[in-house]
């Protein structure tokens, strides 16, 4: 298990998310010029469910993530330095961030159809 105070929690939840973006559109692109669905299909084809269920759980982890970083700092000792809960501090509200990023970057997948 990595240290509240690692620095690598500062980058991994908005790494994370990158990842997603370019899986989630990229993904999309290459659905779309494969099989893409009809245009009165609407919102509710496969690849939409897809691509909510990719935002979904990419979504929680990163919120679970925080969750487990914000109890690791709570439990943390009276004593611990000043950095070490500053760091986990920014660290578990980053990934609050990237989680709360990705549902508000996915939430077309709920209304719009997938392919143009």
């Amino acid at each position: 298990m990595m240290r509240v105070s690692n620095a690598a929690h500062l980058f991994l939840g908005l790494a994370l998310w990158a990842v997603w973006f370019v899986a989630a559109y990229g993904g999309l692109s290459l659905a779309c010029m494969a099989a893409a669905p009809p245009r009165d299909a609407g919102a509710f084809t496969g690849i939409n469910l897809g691509l909510a269920v990719l935002t979904v759980g990419t979504a929680a982890w990163l919120a679970m993530a925080g969750v487990a970083l914000r109890r690791a700092l709570m439990s943390l000792p009276a004593d611990a330095p000043s950095r070490e809960r500053f760091i986990g501090l920014v660290s578990s509200c980053l990934y609050f961030v990237a989680a709360v990023a990705t549902l508000f970057v996915g939430l077309p997948v709920l209304v719009l159809p997938p392919c143009p």
